[in-house]
């Protein structure tokens, strides 16, 4: 696998599986025992990103930036999308947010992906929902 083949493989999965929701594309792309916040696998990942859909139904993902080296990639994302589900504690609020992360992958030998780990800017979000974030007395 070339590395535009994998450069390929995260754009597709950003397209197909973050703003897609398409399982199909998640069980061709990663790998069975993938890591991933909802549990392992591709069911896995599309239960974090349909749980993070219920709160925020018209949420995209966008790729700012993307390096590939080797069997590992990363990604600079930028996200938006309307709160019109729970998240977390926070009820409902109809409030357009937009905050930025990045994703970084591994790949294994049949090139599917075989671990993610992201970060995001989870207090700005938060604070764009109205959350008052107070250090702790």
């Amino acid at each position: 696998m070339t590395t535009a083949d994998r450069e390929a493989l995260v754009r597709r999965l950003i397209a197909d599986v973050w703003n897609g929701a398409r399982e199909a594309t998640a069980h061709e792309l990663i790998a069975p025992d993938c890591p991933g916040l909802g549990g392992s696998g591709p069911d896995g990942v599309l239960a974090w990103h349909q749980e993070r859909r219920e709160s925020f139904p018209d949420l995209r993902y966008k790729v700012v930036d993307l390096i590939v080296a080797g069997d590992r990639a990363a990604v600079h994302w930028r996200a938006a999308g309307t709160q019109m589900g729970q998240f977390g504690p926070v009820a409902p609020t109809g409030t357009v947010v937009s905050y930025s992360g990045a994703t970084f992958l591994r790949f294994d030998a049949e090139g599917r992906i075989a671990d993610v780990w992201s970060v995001n800017e989870l207090f700005q979000l938060l604070q764009q929902l109205g959350v008052e974030l107070l250090p702790p007395a």
